[in-house]
């Protein structure tokens, strides 16, 4: 089971990613957030409450309660992951 280890923001509603399988990945949060809504969501669209996420048992997190696991964010990161 894959989990999160590090996040870090690399410029509004961008994070990078460091995973447990030695990758390395880019999320894109504003293409994630243009394609969804939902209560949960919404403090998100701003990139100082975006900025915000942390990590909580190998998943991100964000106060608000929204958790991305790391198996859906390595998908979400896509052609970004490479292995470091």
């Amino acid at each position: 089971m894959i989990k999160l280890l590090d996040v870090k923001t690399i410029a509004p509603h961008q994070l990078e990613l460091t995973f447990s399988d030695h990758s390395l990945g880019v999320f894109d949060g504003a293409n994630y957030l243009a394609s969804r809504q939902g209560p949960l969501l919404e403090n998100l669209r701003d990139p100082a409450y975006f900025a915000r996420c942390f990590i909580d048992a190998g998943a991100l997190c964000w106060p608000n309660g929204l958790e991305l696991s790391a198996s859906r964010l390595h998908e979400l990161a896509g052609n970004t992951v490479t292995t470091i």
